[in-house]
């Protein structure tokens, strides 16, 4: 099949957006998705530039220009679970998680094994606070992920939601062995001990959160109300001073 003219100059558009893209130049990648877009907006090649557009948008933020396009791209398309996944992660950073929900559910139905689809609408969930959903999704991210590090984190999180105490920390203690190692996660792996009266445990945890990030107010609190419950009195007042005037 010969190729055209406009053809040639809508792939070499395209090849400069995506190459654009690559570089994170994405006002460049902007520039070049829109003038293949210009050149044909049928044309088959179209979708690819819908796409990369709402790619580029939503790598500068700018969600509502990305959910335009990523729609663009769907009406092309219906088929590609990879522009719901990327429409639903427009929606979730505009904070409209049951819209997300929506389109990661559909990325799920064209694609069954998108871990990544699944995690994200669990973290959907979990911020509409529908945890037992959360852990369904997260559960399933890590069948298909075993090392996503993230989905055993959130999850441990849903499970301290629902004081499921025990499996939050076997969650946590997974999300560190993988390394994810920053101070949420002890933060929150020594406030679970501290919800199991493990108070040792506790302020071994909150100690390292607070070395990884010495602003980081959560931890002062959690740690001083693990000594008060211990006795250490000026210990606990030490940390809940310190706490609060972080957060001064």
């Amino acid at each position: 099949m010969t190729t055209t003219n406009k053809e040639a100059k809508v792939e070499a558009a395209l090849t400069k957006g995506i190459n654009a893209g690559e570089n994170k130049d994405f006002d460049s990648a902007i520039i070049y998705f829109t003038k293949a877009i210009e050149l044909d907006p049928m044309d088959a090649f179209a979708y690819f530039a819908y796409n990369g557009r709402g790619i580029a948008y939503s790598d500068l933020k700018k969600y509502p220009e990305a959910i335009a396009d990523y729609t663009k791209a769907i009406e092309l398309d219906p088929m590609d679970a990879f522009t719901y996944y990327n429409r639903g992660n427009a929606y979730s950073n505009l904070k409209k998680y049951p819209v997300a929900i929506v389109d990661f559910t559909k990325a799920i139905e064209l694609d069954h094994k998108h871990a990544n689809a699944y995690y994200n609408r669990g973290i959907a969930y979990s911020i509409l606070e529908k945890y037992h959903e959360a852990i369904a999704d997260l559960t399933k991210a890590i069948e298909l992920d075993p090392k996503l590090a993230a989905a055993y984190y959130n999850r441990g999180n849903a499970y301290s939601e629902l004081e499921k105490y025990p499996e939050a920390i076997a969650d946590f203690t997974k999300a560190i062995k993988l390394g994810l190692t920053d101070a949420s996660v002890y933060n929150n792996r020594g406030n679970t001990y501290r919800n199991l009266e493990k108070y040792a445990e506790a302020i071994a945890d909150l100690t390292q959160a607070i070395k990884l990030d010495p602003k980081l107010a959560f931890a002062y609190y959690n740690r001083g109300n693990a000594y008060e419950a211990l006795g250490k009195t000026k210990k606990a007042e030490a940390d809940i001073a310190k706490a609060k005037a972080l957060e001064m």
